[in-house]
């Protein structure tokens, strides 16, 4: 059994404990209002454009003009996986969850005889898959969100990207991030950045919207032109928006995580607080025996 002053010394630490967790709670719900404002902001533009992009690459996907980014390299040997996660612990399952997904897709990939590069953005995704797949990490991109994502860090991001790809150091590029739900749900994402995907059917999202006559539209300049323009602007708004996706999911999952270790701290206190006044009053007792029996002795 411990003496009261273990019991003491667990019942302070455990203290000590919950305001840190207290504290982190607090400053995980004050960044998650911004970040999932800046979260929730991104989504329609980067929609949007992956919307009028798919439109418009419709009609020149398969042409010999067509864009690199569009057309690809003509093979699909080269993978690179792009993993998106936090450089801060203490946030759930969160960045566990993106490291599973991302193992099995290097599985899957391996499996069909692919080559696999890993370029982690977050050095928590980094610690993960060191474990099992160090020699496919490339580099790990950690100087961001201190306070909030800018879309000067995701630029940064999709420059290497970019200068990669004109390398030819890949063939296919895979965006895997947390997708911002909830401050309690988060989904795990994997989006396709190049070559571009072009839907199977690239109307359908504007004649589901309007059940009259579709529009006809001539560009200027080309098509292929505008599209080697936007492209790389839309690289750089998906990772844009994957970063700032997962970042409000880190809030959120700290959040979460922070205010169920503070509820589990002060449950644990109840307990070490219910032990020690038994064991105190136990002692008590028997001290009270001693001296009663020492007292009949006389």
């Amino acid at each position: 059994m411990p003496s009261l002053k273990d019991l003491r010394n667990r019942i302070s630490s455990v203290k000590s404990t919950k305001k840190i967790t207290s504290a982190m709670k607090m400053v995980a719900a004050s960044r998650l209002r911004k970040a999932q404002e800046a979260a929730e902001s991104s989504r329609p533009f980067a929609e949007r454009m992956n919307r009028m992009l798919g439109t418009l690459a419709g009609s020149v996907v398969g042409l010999p003009g067509a864009p690199p980014l569009l057309a690809g390299t003509g093979s699909d040997r080269r993978h690179l996986i792009v993993v998106v996660t936090s450089n801060r612990g203490l946030c759930g399952a969160l960045n566990s969850n993106t490291a599973r997904n991302a193992r099995a897709l290097i599985r899957e990939l391996q499996a069909d005889g692919k080559e696999v590069k890993v370029l982690c953005v977050g050095r928590k995704g980094r610690d993960q898959l060191k474990r099992d797949h160090q020699n496919l990490i490339i580099d790990t991109i950690e100087d961001f969100g201190r306070r909030t994502v800018t879309y000067a860090e995701a630029e940064a991001v999709a420059e290497r990207v970019l200068d990669m790809f004109d390398a030819d150091a890949f063939d296919v590029c895979t965006l895997i991030y947390n997708r911002f739900r909830s401050a309690i749900s988060q989904v795990v994402t994997r989006q396709q950045l190049i070559p571009f995907p072009v839907p199977e059917s690239a109307n359908d999202n504007e004649a589901a919207a309007d059940d009259g006559p579709r529009a006809i539209y001539e560009f200027e300049p080309s098509e292929e032109d505008i599209l080697a323009d936007l492209l790389p602007l839309n690289v750089k708004t998906q990772i844009f928006r994957a970063m700032t996706e997962n970042y409000a999911s880190e809030q959120g999952a700290r959040m979460t995580a922070m205010d169920n270790a503070s509820r589990n701290a002060g449950e644990m206190i109840d307990d070490l607080t219910l032990q020690y006044n038994r064991t105190r009053q136990a002692m008590i007792t028997k001290e009270l025996i001693e001296i009663i029996s020492g007292a009949d002795a006389l």
